[in-house]
């Protein structure tokens, strides 16, 4: 499965306009990324359905079992390291969009046969959306409803607090960060809900939203993201 989505990944950037590899620098790359570099984003192993983290049995792994998440399953197209953290930085803080469209329909081909209402992407803090002019998320996750056919509900929830980045804090206050911070905008009430995000750490952001779109009504709610990150000895 993972080999046949690198294969499927290469021949969707292999008929679109082509620029150098942001990756090797080769010329002629489609879509910034050449077909090798494509084909050498890392898979991730065997992981637990719920949480993605790696389980040899590809089982709900002993954590999700004690402590269940509010979300109900992960999906993740690779491991979140390099060369990926390099594509996902080049749409972060360079503004390369084009790789938003790459990984968006990476990921619609994934969840072909999963069955959802709706795609909503983590919004974004406003005061990080007003310095980055844009939500990766939301790029994102246009590609991926496009590709499936459906409109992203990108006013379905809303970050109703600026808090700290994610990323500067130790793992254990990610939690406490994001608490409160989201608001359901939308009727979600029944439906099976997609929450599209780049990278996936400690899952904590995801963890909030999905309580948020859970008090709300929503019936089911999957994560739909880029990269895991994994800890350091697998």
């Amino acid at each position: 499965m993972l080999l046949s989505l690198a294969a499927r990944f290469r021949a969707a950037i292999a008929h679109v306009r082509t620029h150098d590899c942001l990756l090797c620098g080769a010329p002629g790359a489609p879509e910034r990324v050449c077909a090798g570099c494509a084909g050498d984003l890392p898979p991730l192993p065997a992981s637990c359905p719920v949480c993605a983290l790696p389980n040899p049995d590809a089982a709900v792994c002993g954590a999700c079992l004690r402590a269940p998440p509010a979300y109900d399953a992960t999906v993740a197209l690779w491991r979140y390291e390099f060369p990926l953290d390099r594509l996902v930085h080049a749409l972060k803080y360079q503004g390369r969009l084009p790789v938003a469209r790459l990984f968006g329909e990476a990921l619609a081909r994934r969840t072909a046969r999963r069955e959802v209402d709706a795609i909503v992407p983590m919004p974004l803090a406003r005061r990080r959306l007003a310095d980055r002019g844009f939500n990766q998320a939301l790029e994102i996750a246009r590609a991926a409803a496009a590709a499936r056919r459906l409109t992203p509900a990108a006013t379905a929830v809303e970050r109703i607090r600026d808090t700290a980045n994610q990323a500067d804090l130790p793992l254990g206050e990610r939690a406490r960060n994001v608490r409160g911070a989201f608001a359901c905008r939308g009727d979600v009430r029944g439906r099976r809900v997609a929450v599209i995000d780049d990278v996936m750490t400690t899952g904590a952001s995801l963890g909030e939203l999905a309580a948020c779109l859970k008090r709300t009504g929503a019936a089911w709610v999957e994560n739909w993201v880029v990269g895991r990150t994994l800890p350091r000895d697998v």
